[in-house]
């Protein structure tokens, strides 16, 4: 009786199935979606996810019981193993029969763990009960808060970063500050009093005043208070701007998480998943971008990419072609979602997009010729240790 087949047994039996159907695209100017040829199969059924007709093969088998192959689209590990046609021989030896593997296992290693999300939302609960106590006079844990940047969107990455939400203040708040003399700066004066309640609570925990937000250092998280007034425009809110004696400036910060959502939803998952690998080479190689123009860029980039819905067999390519096509966006701006402001990129990275491009290049290369380490040595150079170097 023949023994069952591990993951990457089975990312190396669909790789030699798909290599020759990938071959196309490198000397097809105007390829078809999805994995080739395998299209043709599919043209009478549903739009499948994952490995498109590979899984209309598999849905011609009687279902199974076992589980399915994590991020290789959700095919039955029974009903692969049950398909002759994926137990004929390829037309040629496989390529690429490391990828899956890969970069299934990167985008798990980037995943926060179960205790630093426990531990995330447990700051979260804390510091929301002390200030709902000092200007609602309840505990909640919940209320007036919500997150917002990595944790509202599910972009988060491992090692944790910062924890940040708004705390809605309520209007009495605003009436109060604005009755200041006018030689003040209300919203310093506001933040500074904001920090005032949570020392009072966190009195070893180091929190300071900064911009927008206050800021709370713990030990495993810094969590970023931004106080904010809730205005009756579609779910957009004043924060201070303590620059230049101080005033308020709108945001929408709800509408960057539908944005990213949307994104995501339109790409087969892609869009989240290249902004976690793009925050690793952020980290990984210290390139002077924010996190929230890596985000905007990721989706404008994929909303114009051949491979924007392929499955993680496209991963190396998706890589290749965003570094490529980043370095032509140095100087340039992005938009953000909800205000429309013009955010300017500057070029201080471009060295390090150029840098990132070759050495995805290179990556590709030993990839499509299976060179395991070699091509594990070119992507820890972009990523650092999480995309692994053997599989």
């Amino acid at each position: 009786m023949s023994q069952p087949h591990d993951s990457n047994d089975l990312a190396k039996i669909l790789a030699g199935y798909a290599s020759p159907l990938r071959n196309n695209w490198l000397s097809d100017p105007a390829p078809q979606r999805g994995l080739g040829g395998l299209s043709v199969l599919a043209a009478q059924q549903p739009p499948q996810r994952g490995l498109g007709a590979l899984s209309v093969l598999a849905a011609q088998q009687a279902p199974a019981a076992s589980p399915s192959l994590g991020l290789l689209g959700g095919v039955p590990l029974a009903s692969i193993m049950g398909t002759n046609a994926l137990r004929s021989t390829p037309a040629e030896d496989p390529k690429w029969i490391y990828l899956i593997a890969r970069f299934e296992a990167f985008l798990s290693n980037l995943k926060l763990t179960t205790n630093q999300r426990a531990d995330g939302e447990k700051k979260f609960a804390g510091v929301v009960a002390c200030l709902n106590t000092a200007y609602y006079g309840h505990k909640s844990t919940t209320a007036n808060a919500f997150y917002i940047g990595s944790w509202a969107k599910d972009t988060h990455v491992r090692p944790p970063r910062d924890v940040d939400l708004y705390f809605v203040l309520p209007y009495e708040v605003y009436a109060r500050f604005e009755g200041y003399a006018a030689s003040v700066n209300k919203q310093s004066a506001l933040l500074q009093e904001v920090k005032a309640k949570l020392a009072a609570t966190y009195g070893a925990t180091e929190i300071r005043g900064d911009g927008p937000v206050v800021l709370a250092g713990f030990w495993s998280y810094d969590l970023e208070i931004v106080p904010a007034f809730k205005l009756q425009e579609d779910r957009a809110y004043w924060v201070c701007d303590t620059k230049n004696g101080g005033s308020y400036m709108t945001t929408k910060p709800l509408h960057e998480v539908d944005h990213i959502a949307y994104a995501d939803t339109q790409t087969a998952g892609n869009a989240r998943n290249l902004i976690r690998m793009l925050k690793a080479w952020q980290a990984n190689c210290s390139v002077p971008i924010r996190s929230f123009y890596l985000e905007l860029l990721a989706i404008e980039f994929l909303n114009q990419s051949t491979w924007k819905s392929e499955s993680l067999f496209y991963y190396d390519w998706i890589c290749r072609d965003f570094f490529a096509w980043l370095i032509g966006k140095a100087g340039s701006f992005v938009m953000a979602p909800g205000t429309h402001d013009i955010l300017w990129l500057g070029d201080g990275w471009k060295s390090k997009a150029e840098s990132a491009h070759g050495r995805a290049v290179k990556a590709c290369e030993h990839e499509l010729k299976n060179r395991m380490t070699e091509a594990g040595d070119e992507w820890q150079k972009l990523f650092g240790a999480d995309i692994p170097r053997n599989v």
